[in-house]
């Protein structure tokens, strides 16, 4: 009778005793036309985050930030792509995306 070999799939475990700075979750805002459609008719503002920081975490940041009162936030954890240079293979970095909808009275200026 075969055995069947058991893999745990492990993704980046997040140690309990790590505190993240709001500056230090909140990396960059994503600056697209569907972002900034987003932003102007349903409040909702995207982010590049630490892959870290869970949904709570990511909210305190933005209300500390932005001076900004959240509503929600939904997260993407986005997959490195494959990539090829002549005979080389590579590979680009995972990174997290965070999803925030604001507050109807707040708003968040980029320019």
């Amino acid at each position: 009778m075969a055995t069947k070999k058991i893999i745990k799939k492990t993704t980046g475990e997040k140690k309990d005793n790590l505190k993240l700075e709001p500056y230090q979750v909140v990396i960059r805002p994503i600056i697209t036309e569907k972002g900034l459609f987003l932003a102007e008719h349903r409040n909702t503002y995207s982010f590049v985050v630490n892959r870290l920081a869970d949904k709570g975490v990511i909210k305190k940041a933005v209300e500390d930030l932005f001076n900004v009162k959240v509503v929600s936030v939904h997260v993407q954890n986005r997959a490195g792509k494959t990539l090829r240079y002549r005979r080389e293979l590579g590979r680009t970095s995972a990174w997290k995306k965070a999803i925030v909808k604001l507050h109807p009275e707040s708003k968040i200026s980029y320019f």
